[in-house]
């Protein structure tokens, strides 16, 4: 770990948790390159039009521009597995709104891969048409992998749930950002959804998950991921 001065440093760095090497990307899913195997976070698949059912206008593109940055990730690392760490769809009913087309764009991503579906509080039965396997949490090696974080300690857990944000002060001006919070024994990923928010990772809802401020927060660039202390942090 280390602090950096600037948030536009031009870097890519590993992360390690509990000695597993990750590599976070920019778009918000993070890659264990020993076992070939791809994390996101938070999906949320049809959010827009369950916020549309509602009366909430909203583009009705979330899903489709979720699935292409997933496309252009799978594309790029050719995983053998991927784990979707709940909140995948929306709500119970996401399945039956989306689009045809997108939903054969899901089934491409799948195919010829395994695919592991974290149960979420959004989608605690995440719709079986689309197969691969659905668990409450997944045990690999040192890791643990599941949905909501628990207090700490819990050494070796890879969660999502909190979309985590981050807002830092560089030469005067704020920039908050989407990011992964970690202090090397855990780690949070961001929402990987579209219209998924983010959660200040200062907020109290994240209190007892990194005692004493002592973590990093991994935020996202438009190419680069830079970790930043905590302590210069900014709440919202």
């Amino acid at each position: 770990m280390y602090e950096v001065k600037d948030i536009h440093l031009e870097t890519q760095p590993a992360l390690a948790v509990c000695g597993v090497a990750f590599d976070l990307t920019p778009e918000g899913a993070a890659w264990w390159p020993a076992e070939r195997l791809l994390v996101v976070a938070d999906l949320h698949l049809e959010k827009g039009s369950a916020y549309a059912a509602r009366g909430i206008a909203l583009p009705p593109w979330d899903t489709r521009a979720t699935l292409a940055r997933l496309e252009n990730l799978i594309a790029r690392f050719r995983p053998r597995m991927v784990v979707a760490l709940g909140d995948s769809f929306h709500d119970a009913s996401a399945d039956s709104r989306m689009a045809p087309e997108d939903a054969a764009h899901l089934a491409r991503l799948m195919r010829g891969r395994d695919w592991i579906w974290i149960s979420g509080n959004h989608d605690p039965a995440p719709p079986p048409q689309f197969g691969g396997t659905i668990v409450a949490e997944l045990d690999l090696g040192p890791l643990t992998f599941r949905h909501e974080p628990r207090p700490a300690p819990a050494t070796g857990e890879i969660a999502g749930h909190l979309h985590p944000c981050a807002a830092v002060r560089v030469r005067g001006r704020r920039l908050r950002r989407r990011c992964y919070a970690s202090d090397g024994t855990r780690m949070v990923l961001p929402a990987f959804g579209a219209y998924a928010g983010g959660l200040n990772v200062l907020d109290r809802a994240w209190d007892g998950l990194f005692p004493g401020l002592d973590f990093h927060a991994w935020m996202m660039g438009g190419r680069t991921v830079v970790p930043v202390a905590a302590r210069r942090l900014e709440g919202d």
